[in-house]
């Protein structure tokens, strides 16, 4: 292997995580990175078409009416009422800010020019986690008091005792610990991952079609096709994290609110 002549330049650099460390769009500060204009951005997307769309509501609903409606229909009886229940009206506005938010930030990762999943920022997924964590917790502590909803986490009902030496421990780390880093990690991880395929393809394409060397430059369209493939499959998947990461949260609710957990 050693005796194979490398080809002249650089060659191609991978994408790798310091492509997901951008600098400030302006100034100095943390505060004007990408990720962050991204995610204030969206916040400025849902509110703009949320109130247009509800603006000049119509028993027969205009087209904007009708997908901000279509939008709340799906969570509100799609994930809340299917999965919380009775109790469920008081979680919608959570759960539906929870899905538009994370929605539209998946999303950005493939519009032209933004072209950057916020979420694929952990610290995103962290926060979000830790809204589901905090409300969770404290719908099953105000409906079953503390010292019963930690009893309930801790000490199954119906279990043998010998069991709890082992069962205890995992249900607390489970509660208090896995919950919400699966919860945030499954959405980091898929945003994170579908993005550096999209580079990968699109600067791979990039990189061959400039080779000097005929054969990459065959195989550069089938670079970028693999790129516009993937961004169709990214779109899936963008929109399937934003409802398991809902449906996910409707879950630990409905669970909260159950006299045994």
């Amino acid at each position: 292997m050693s005796q194979i002549a490398a080809p002249a330049g650089p060659g191609y650099e991978p994408p790798s995580t310091a492509d997901f460390n951008l600098p400030p769009v302006f100034g100095d500060s943390l505060y004007t990175t990408k990720p962050v204009l991204l995610v204030l951005l969206s916040i400025v997307v849902i509110s703009i078409f949320f109130i247009i769309a509800s603006r000049k509501a119509a028993v027969v609903p205009s087209k904007l009416q009708f997908s901000g409606e279509m939008v709340y229909g799906f969570v509100r009886n799609n994930i809340g009422q299917e999965i919380i229940g009775h109790e469920f009206m008081r979680f919608v506005p959570f759960l539906f800010t929870l899905f538009t938010f994370v929605l539209v930030n998946n999303i950005f990762g493939i519009v032209p020019l933004l072209q950057f999943p916020a979420m694929s920022h952990v610290a995103f997924p962290y926060v979000l986690a830790l809204f589901t964590f905090v409300i969770f917790h404290w719908v099953g502590i105000k409906k079953q008091g503390l010292g019963k909803y930690l009893k309930g986490i801790a000490f199954m009902p119906d279990v043998p005792k010998a069991v709890y030496i082992l069962l205890t421990p995992i249900e607390i780390a489970t509660f208090f610990l896995v919950r919400p880093l699966t919860l945030s990690l499954r959405l980091f991880a898929n945003m994170f991952a579908g993005h550096l395929l999209l580079l990968v393809f699109i600067t791979g394409g990039d990189y061959m079609i400039h080779d000097t060397n005929l054969f990459m430059k065959i195989l550069a369209p089938f670079s970028f096709a693999m790129g516009i493939g993937m961004t169709f499959f990214e779109l899936m998947v963008q929109c399937l994290q934003a409802y398991i990461i809902t449906l996910l949260t409707a879950l630990f609710i409905a669970g909260a609110l159950a006299d045994e957990h």
